[in-house]
């Protein structure tokens, strides 16, 4: 019920230039979509939906980008920038070395990334463990990190 709801919420805003909760709840009813105020008001938070100034001059809902949702991702990424030593893959596993006492920190941070195959992390003092999906996550894991470097 929740994901149908918000995929047309996003549907509706991508389509109709919504200023007020209420307009969309309007637009959620004529779909046939039941919902309260207090529902849509933890579904726009949960969605990071933000409003910005539309091409009318009016203020509207839009998707807001993840980069700009989470201002905590981005101190996280730097975090792990000035905290990782090095870095290698053992097969589905993705190692990191850090400074001490920063491996929980580089896990957080690559928790934050929502990276793709990931499974789980493992923080200890100075070496922190990813277990990746499969192999070919774990690589591309070590690339996107080449990257952030």
């Amino acid at each position: 019920m929740k994901p149908g709801r918000q995929n047309a919420i996003l549907e509706i805003i991508s389509q109709r230039e919504i200023e007020t909760q209420h307009q969309l709840l309007q637009a959620l009813a004529e779909r046939g979509v039941k919902s309260t105020q207090a529902t849509l008001s933890r579904d726009i938070k949960d969605m990071r939906l933000v409003k910005e100034l539309g091409p009318n001059g009016n203020y509207r809902y839009v998707a807001g980008s993840r980069q700009e949702a989470s201002g905590t991702e981005q101190k996280l990424r730097t975090i792990f920038k000035e905290s990782v030593l090095s870095y290698d893959v053992a097969q589905n596993l993705f190692v990191i070395r850090t400074l001490p006492g920063m491996a929980s920190a580089a896990c957080s941070a690559v928790d934050a990334m929502e990276i793709r195959g990931l499974v789980g992390t493992i923080a200890g003092d100075d070496t922190a463990f990813l277990a990746m999906r499969d192999n070919e996550a774990a690589q591309a894991l070590y690339h996107e990190i080449e990257m952030l470097f």
